[in-house]
Order: structure tokens, then C-alpha cells, then sequence
């Protein structure tokens, strides 16, 4: 691929860099990592809507107030547990108070802050919950791969995860949004 007329092509620094392309070998990797990804997401979702009218985001919410002391986490410490932005943490948050399974409190200490605390329907919708979640879960990812490849597929997550959240300020970072 040749530079455009109009960019200088001798060691300009205005000259833009060449992209790095992925090989065919990273390509069919990433193509079939988002085929993966995306059906994934579908098959849990259609799981959850069938059992319990909610989608995967929001059953991950519900997982994540089960698993918080007193069942509550600030707002903005669930949007980072969970990885969205506050405003779509706050159109969850507001269908699940619809449901009764998530209710708001002011933060004494915070005027401006707000907790979410799950509620005991809640709680008692994601116990009914869990054990369709969790097969469907075994099902479609722990039932296909090896020990080895579990462990693999793990280690490479937590390095691509953790390669996104950069620590310094000024991360463009869902929860941050």
C-alpha cells in the first residue's frame, strides 16, 4: 500500500505509520473469538429471558449485590464491578426497582451518591435463577473445553482485561462515562 500523493513519504514525522495488519492466522483467530463472544451473549440472554424475563447484564447486577456485605454497593462501584456506564447502570438499576428486585438508597455520607441494594425478591429471583444460568453457562463454555484449555482461556481473558483497564487517570473506562 503506497502513501497518498499529498503525505510526505521520507522520514517525516507527519507521516502516518502503516497499519499493522493482522495476519491471516490473527484474523481467523479474532473473527472466530467475536462469532464466540456474540453467541455467547445471545445464548445466555435467550436463557435468561426464558427463566427470568431479564437480560445478562442485568442478572450479572443481581450477582454482583448478592455478593456485596448488607447486599449494596454504591452506584459507582457497581458500574465498575460490572463494566457499564452509569447511565446504562441506572436504566438496569431502574428496571429492576420496577421489579421490586433492586431498591435505591441516598448514601448519608455522599448527598449526590446513591446505593443499590438488592432486595429479598431479589434475592429469591436469582436462586430461582442460578442453577438454569450456571448449566446453561457449563453448557456452552466449561463442557466444551479441557482443564488445560479452561485455564488457558482464562489466563488470556485476565491479560486482555486487565490490558483494558489501564490505572492511570484519565482512562476512557466505561464506569467513567
Amino acid at each position: 500500500m503506497k502513501a497518498p500523493a499529498s503525505v510526505p513519504t521520507t522520514g517525516s514525522p507527519a507521516r502516518p505509520q502503516e497499519p499493522r495488519w493482522l495476519t491471516d492466522e490473527e484474523q481467523r483467530v479474532w473473527r472466530w473469538f467475536m462469532e464466540g463472544v456474540t453467541l455467547l451473549d445471545d445464548h445466555l440472554d435467550r436463557q435468561l429471558q426464558r427463566d427470568a424475563g431479564m437480560p445478562h447484564v442485568y442478572y450479572g447486577l443481581l450477582v454482583k449485590l448478592a455478593e456485596a456485605p448488607r447486599r449494596r454497593l454504591r452506584m459507582t462501584e457497581l458500574a465498575m464491578l460490572a463494566k457499564i456506564t452509569r447511565s446504562r447502570l441506572s436504566h438496569a438499576i431502574a428496571r429492576l426497582e420496577k421489579n421490586g428486585w433492586v431498591r435505591r438508597e441516598d448514601c448519608p455520607d455522599d448527598k449526590r451518591g446513591q446505593f443499590a441494594v438488592l432486595t429479598d425478591e431479589g434475592l429469591q429471583v436469582l436462586r430461582q435463577t442460578a442453577p438454569g444460568h450456571v448449566e446453561a453457562v457449563r453448557q456452552a463454555v466449561f463442557d466444551r473445553l479441557s482443564p488445560e484449555q479452561q485455564k488457558s482461556l482464562g489466563e488470556i481473558m485476565r491479560i486482555v482485561a486487565e490490558g483494558l483497564q489501564p490505572a492511570e487517570a484519565g482512562a476512557d473506562l466505561p464506569w467513567l462515562r
